[in-house]
């Protein structure tokens, strides 16, 4: 239950939104007992009154009381569903975007033992499941409780006797069933939970290799170890919905006794009312309805160990201390950039080989520094340490002579533009995707850069509102490495970090992406990491790499007059 408190303390900032929606659900559940109850006393006494009793009964009032309650009832229950739910879902606003913010400062270091499946689950499904705890858990027990206070009260001034019999018996059920079915779900609440998040992540990879899998044959294995755990999954849901079923049995048998015992008793007087006719009915149909208000409380509970898993799952990620982090202190951005590295070692979590050791770099501003070398020989790991995607272990990177950990994140991120391997499309319009590079930029800007770097095709349908990702235009791996390059072109900082930018690029659009970088980045720090060796004799160094250390470094002229690593690259082409 501890592992509830940091959530609880969200529903603070809507506490007044909150509370209103149990008032509602209280007054709802109180207009239903009311209309039974009253129903119930209304027509027994007119059929105790008959024909006979048409001008001395008073029927007009008990049946305002009817509509008034049966009114109140729909009207209760109507604003109690909007407000509960609108309550609910800007608490888990909150919730995602306090995940979320706790999250960031987390990548990739933090992040880097979870699946990408298994971060969504986290994010998506945990979150929301922890809708439940309000609307499962708290509404309807301080709801219930509190009708058994008002019902109990109310009774008394007919009968005390019978008015504290029947709060006695809800409050017993209220009291014994919860736990006793909270119990009774937590082992399969917690299996739900986890089923959930491995069925997703395998689904999630399974979608995402499977033309790998289809190639290495292991494409049936691997269904058929989703299967299993899909049918695991539904077994933990046919238990719930056993537990369920049992729950709602006991409460009915529950109020059965509670009607029995209510009509046995009032038959024998009600008060100092020996011959009690309709009000033997209102107790009775009273204790059928006052039952109302505890029926969803035994199956909420059920709920409850769903929901501790869920919130013991994203608490898990949102304690967690961020591999690196950056000083609060802000600095205006600089207008040029040298980088020293200096005995540079790191290794990644649970390696035994370093992915760089002993590196040493001077890079004075405006340079353009080229860095080859076979696949996994640490240039990408270079660049995200001078990212502070990661933290050496040894040496230190100076910035402008300064230590980059001196930085802060907001100053370092406008100090460089990073065009990445991976270059993710968001599911939103090309004016979204290029905004997030320069958010004050203009429409004319972004449709120059979009002209510059070759993707004025993307323009023609629907022009920046063009939909892109999910539900829109997919884009080619060469499209996708042009527009993180217009990205990096709108960010317009002095220190540009390219990995692979021409990847995926014909011959010709190679070599007019060489010249845009060549004519922007005239004034910039560069650091390229590339397999393709055209225009580098533009560059003023190359860095040949291998196994972690850099083997060569001169100008193109020096390495071609060595022969060395750098000269095979070349007549090998």
């Amino acid at each position: 239950m501890r592992v509830l408190a940091p959530y609880l303390a969200l529903y603070k900032r809507h506490k007044w939104l909150l509370s209103l929606g149990i008032i509602l659900a209280i007054v709802t559940l109180l207009a239903s007992i009311g209309l039974i109850t009253l129903s119930g006393w209304f027509l027994s006494a007119s059929a105790v009154a008959g024909f006979a009793g048409a001008y001395s009964f008073n029927y007009m009032l008990p049946a305002a009381g009817v509509r008034g309650a049966a009114i109140t009832r729909t009207a209760g229950r109507y604003f109690e569903r909007l407000v509960s739910h609108d309550a609910t879902f800007r608490v888990l606003q909150h919730l995602r975007v306090f995940t979320f913010s706790k999250l960031l400062p987390l990548s990739p270091a933090g992040l880097a033992r979870f699946r990408q499946g298994e971060l969504l689950n986290r994010i998506v499904a945990d979150v929301d499941t922890l809708d439940h705890l309000y609307l499962r858990v708290i509404s309807p027990l301080i709801s219930a409780l509190v009708v058994i206070l008002v019902v109990t009260f109310g009774l008394s001034f007919l009968d005390v006797t019978l008015a504290l019999t029947l709060g006695g018996i809800m409050l017993l059920t209220l009291v014994a069933l919860p736990p006793l079915f909270y119990r009774a779900g937590k082992p399969t609440g917690e299996s739900l939970t986890r089923l959930r998040g491995e069925y997703r992540q395998q689904l999630t990879s399974w979608l995402h290799g499977q033309a790998e899998l289809t190639i290495f044959g292991a494409s049936t294995r691997y269904r058929e170890q989703m299967e299993q755990t899909e049918m695991n999954w539904h077994d933990a849901q046919r238990r719930q919905s056993e537990l369920t079923a049992l729950s709602q049995a006991l409460m009915l048998l529950m109020g059965a006794t509670a009607v029995i015992v209510m009509l046995w008793m009032a038959s024998g007087g009600v008060g100092s009312n020996m011959q009690p006719g309709p009000l033997i009915a209102l107790f009775v149909f009273c204790a059928l309805a006052a039952f109302e208000a505890l029926a969803p409380v035994t199956a909420a509970f059920q709920h409850l160990g769903q929901v501790i898993a869920s919130a013991s799952r994203i608490t898990e990620l949102t304690t967690q201390q961020p591999e690196v982090t950056f000083p609060s202190a802000s600095a205006a951005p600089p207008q040029h950039v040298s980088l020293i590295l200096k005995d540079i070692g790191f290794s990644y979590p649970q390696q035994t080989q370093p992915a760089l050791d002993n590196i040493s770099l001077h890079i004075n501003a405006g340079e353009h520094v080229a860095i080859l070398g076979r696949t996994g020989c640490g240039k990408s790991t270079l660049l995200q340490l001078l990212t502070r995607a990661w933290d050496p272990q040894r040496g230190e990177v100076l910035l402008n002579q300064q230590p980059l950990s001196s930085f802060d994140e907001m100053t370092l991120r406008r100090s460089m533009s990073m065009v990445p391997q991976r270059v993710h499309l968001f599911s939103a319009t090309l004016r979204d995707n290029l905004l997030l590079a320069a958010p004050h930029a203009t429409d004319e800007a972004l449709s120059a850069v979009l002209l510059r770097t070759g993707l004025d095709k993307l323009l023609e349908d629907g022009g920046l509102n063009s939909w892109l990702g999910e539900g829109g235009r997919q884009l080619s791996g060469g499209e996708l490495r042009r527009l993180a390059i217009a990205r990096a072109l709108l960010h317009n900082a002095p220190l540009m970090l390219l990995d692979e930018p021409t990847e995926g690029l014909d011959a010709t659009t190679e070599a007019q992406i060489l010249d845009l970088l060549a004519d922007v980045m005239r004034d910039k720090t560069v650091l390229m990491v590339t397999h393709r060796l055209r225009g580098l004799a533009r560059f003023n160094q190359i860095i040949v790499m291998d196994n972690g250390q850099i083997i060569e470094q001169g100008n193109h002229a020096e390495l071609l007059a060595r022969q060395g690593r750098y000269y095979q690259f070349r007549q090998r082409l």
